[in-house]
Order: structure tokens, then C-alpha cells, then sequence
């Protein structure tokens, strides 16, 4: 049977075979299937979705496509972190140096940008020096030398993964749960880490608009995770406007740094810490003792220490004057007075991507200096003029008037305040799918 039958079949809204399933893989593996075949069964599955059966096969053959490291085998106190992406996500760049500074090792095997998200190698990629590209053996010294390891996911490790998942941020199949669940959930068994915490984001800047959507999500995942021996736990989190107020490269790590210094945004700082106090619960510590220790490692300077550590064994030069900076900016200002009752994080998210935070093919060229800098939050009183975004032009041709535009119509500005979502709504037992009218 071709394999045109099966994306015929799957089109259709039919079940997908076993043997369909391992060739879709196989065939992203060996590339014995040509890309247009497999970006229509990308195209197929983002639009009739899998049954539990085939999304266990599908992550289970990404898996076995490649190398399975068993980490938790050897260093089973390594927790690994996840988060299903947003806008203004700099979680992970706080998160494992943070970890590391209270004796909680990290080791993480993350992505680049994703649709309106921006990727968090392409983030540390901007750090002059910074090499994401190691090893086993790599990621053991990374984690003897600074408790804390980021790498890309090498050659070996899900390569039917690293096809598809390229594919599917310039073909529009993003969105899609199974084609999350497998490419998520095969890249961390793979890694193999004893322990996984997972940020699902719900919201107009995530890939899952609704709670019931990310509650879906957040159940997949854990569920998957737990099924195969793994300690972990999921929590669902706000996504209705960007995390942080930097959206970009350069400009993330520089949010970072602030978080870790002891200052920073108040948004990326709390869900740092609520990831990571959940991620020392699931060690054993006390849930309380565990905020007790990484408050007061990010007041002592501990934390931002650990950073520079991460920095330098990954070979990069943590000297925050050393990264890339835009080249000219645009302030966009309010055309009216109010309050910021919605904004569109995944508008904000693309024309961070398109002024140089992102990519529109596979092999584009990032511009590290460039981005967004969000100046006003739901909620907020906004007066006419006042600055609602800045602009980051980095070395990439731009259509500036189109993005300037874009950026202003993110903002709605309204008479009266909204209802501004909990930025953290707590674990998926904690959570009631149900519960948020309209969400």
C-alpha cells in the first residue's frame, strides 16, 4: 500500500495502521519519503487529530528512531523542564541556573523558535560563545562543572523528531495535540530524566487558546510521562499576553539576568520560582521550604552566580554588555485613552519573529538584537501617547510601517478594566477545565 493511501485515509478522518504510523516515522528518519508527503500527513493529523492508540505509536516510534540516553538511570537526582511555548517565555533560562544554585541539578534538551514562539537555543545562541551542541558525555560534564545543561537535540536523539518538528513550523501544524504530545514527550524519554516538570500555557499567545484545551494538554503529557516510570507533574499558566516583557533573543536573556540578580519582571519571576518549587516538590522537599531557598538564592546572588557558571561551561561569555542590541527602534503609542482589556500575544509573538526573533524558513538567519519590548499589561490605565511597545529592528529588511501597525493592533483599549486571568492556575488536579466562563 502507498503511503499516499495513508494520508488519503488519515484526510479522510479514517484511523491510521500500525505499519502507517512506523513508515511516517521512518520515513522522517531515513528521508525515504519525500517532504511533501510528509508535511500533507503532518497536514492531515493537525486537521483529524489521532486516537490515543496512534499517538502512543507515534511517540513511541519517534523514540526508538533514535539514541535513548536513560539519564535518570545514572543521575537520577537530574529533573528535566518543559513548557509548550508562548511569547515572552524566558522560564527556562531562570529555571536551570536557579535550580542549580539550591543543589537541584538540571538537564534540559530544548528547541528553537516554534510558530510565534521564540526558541530557547536561539535565546542562548545570542550569548557570544554559548555552544548548545554537545554529547552525552557533554551533557555529563555540563552537569558535573555547572549543574545545570541546555543542549540541542543532536543527531541522534528523536531524528524523526527534528524532521518533523522543522516541518511543522512552516507548514501550519503547530497547533496540533498528538504531533505535541510525540514530539515533546519522545525527545524527554529519550533524554530519559528520572523526573519532568511541565509549564502548559493556555491563552491568545499559546498553542492551546482555551483552559479545557490546556487541561487536554497538560493530561497527555503527564500521563505519557508517568506511564513510563517518569516523576512528573504538570501546571497550567496564563498565556493571555506575553510572560515577560522582552520578546526576542538577546533581549530575553537580558530579562533573564534581571530575574537572577534579584529584580526583573514580576510575571517571569513568579512562574520561575512556582516551576521550580514544584519541581523540588517532586524531589521531596517541602513545598514551602522549597520557595524559602530559591527566594533567598535570588536574593543573595547565588542564583545570577549559577548563571555565569551554566554560561561558561556551556563555552559561552556572560558578560551581559557583550550581547547584541537592535540597531533603531519604534515606539508604538496608544491612539486612545482606557484600560488594556485584551492583548494578542500571538500577533506580538509573530512580528517578533518576522522583525529578526524568528524564522519564515529553516534556514533564515536570526537577528539576536531584535524583538519587542511590552510596556503595557492587561489591566493597566493607559492615557493617549503612552508607549504600549517598543519596536527592535535588528539587521533583517523589514516592512517596518506593516509591523509598527501589527504591534499597535495587538492593544484593545477599552472604558473599562477586564478581568485579568491568575497568571498560574495551578496542577492539572488542582485545575477545573470547566471553571472559567468562555475560556
Amino acid at each position: 500500500m502507498s503511503f499516499v493511501e495513508a494520508i488519503a485515509r488519515k484526510r479522510d478522518g479514517e484511523g491510521l495502521e500500525r505499519d502507517d504510523v512506523r513508515a511516517f516515522v521512518e520515513g522522517a528518519t531515513r528521508q525515504n519519503l519525500p517532504v511533501e508527503q510528509l508535511a500533507a500527513m503532518l497536514m492531515a493529523i493537525c486537521c483529524r487529530g489521532m486516537s490515543a492508540d496512534e499517538t502512543a505509536w507515534l511517540t513511541g516510534d519517534m523514540l526508538h528512531s533514535g539514541e535513548a540516553w536513560e539519564l535518570g538511570s545514572t543521575r537520577p537526582e537530574v529533573i528535566d523542564k518543559h513548557s509548550t511555548g508562548g511569547v515572552g517565555d524566558t522560564v527556562s533560562l531562570v529555571l536551570a541556573p536557579l535550580l542549580a544554585s539550591v543543589g537541584v541539578p538540571v538537564a534540559m534538551m530544548a528547541g528553537r523558535g516554534l510558530g510565534h514562539s521564540q526558541g530557547t537555543l536561539d535565546k542562548l545562541e545570542a550569548i557570544p560563545g554559548f555552544s548548545c551542541d554537545h554529547d552525552r558525555p557533554g551533557l555529563d560534564r555540563l552537569l558535573d562543572e555547572a549543574g545545570a545543561a541546555i543542549i540541542a537535540q543532536t543527531e541522534e536523539i528523536a531524528p524523526a523528531d527534528r524532521t518533523l518538528y522543522a516541518l511543522r513550523d512552516i507548514t501550519a501544524t503547530v497547533p496540533s495535540l498528538p504531533l505535541i504530545v510525540a514530539s515533546i514527550m519522545s525527545k524527554k524519554l529519550a533524554l530519559g530524566a528520572g523526573t519532568l516538570i511541565l509549564d502548559v500555557k493556555w491563552g491568545t499567545g499559546a498553542f492551546r487558546e482555551t483552559v479545557a484545551e490546556a487541561h487536554e494538554l497538560a493530561t497527555a503529557l503527564r500521563r505519557v510521562a508517568r506511564d513510563s516510570g517518569v516523576a512528573c507533574e504538570a501546571l497550567l499558566t496564563d498565556m493571555n499576553q506575553p510572560l515577560g516583557r522582552a520578546l526576542g533573543t538577546a533581549s530575553e536573556v537580558r530579562a533573564a539576568i534581571d530575574v537572577l540578580s534579584g529584580g526583573g519582571d514580576p510575571r517571569l519571576r513568579e512562574v520561575s520560582i512556582k516551576l521550580s518549587e514544584q519541581a523540588m516538590v517532586l524531589r521531596g522537599i517541602d513545598a514551602a521550604a522549597a520557595r524559602t531557598r530559591l527566594e533567598a538564592s535570588l536574593a543573595s546572588g547565588a542564583a545570577l552566580s549559577s548563571w555565569n557558571t551554566m554560561v561558561v561551561a556551556h563555552g559561552g561569555d556572560p558578560d551581559p554588555e557583550r550581547l547584541p542590541r537592535p540597531e533603531r527602534t519604534h515606539e508604538i503609542t496608544a491612539m486612545a485613552s482606557g484600560f488594556v482589556a485584551a492583548i494578542a500575544a500571538d500577533t506580538l509573538g509573530r512580528v517578533a519573529a518576522a522583525v529578526g526573533a524568528g524564522r519564515s524558513r529553516r534556514d533564515e538567519v536570526l537577528a539576536f538584537g531584535a524583538g519587542i519590548t511590552v510596556h503595557a499589561r492587561l489591566g493597566d490605565r493607559i492615557e493617549t501617547g503612552q508607549p504600549l511597545a517598543t519596536l527592535e529592528i535588528g539587521e533583517r529588511h523589514v516592512d517596518v510601517e506593516s509591523l509598527i501597525h501589527r504591534t499597535g493592533a495587538a492593544f484593545e483599549i477599552a472604558a473599562a478594566p477586564p478581568v485579568v486571568p491568575a497568571l498560574v492556575l495551578g496542577t492539572v488536579d488542582e485545575v477545573d477545565p470547566t471553571a472559567i466562563p468562555g475560556r
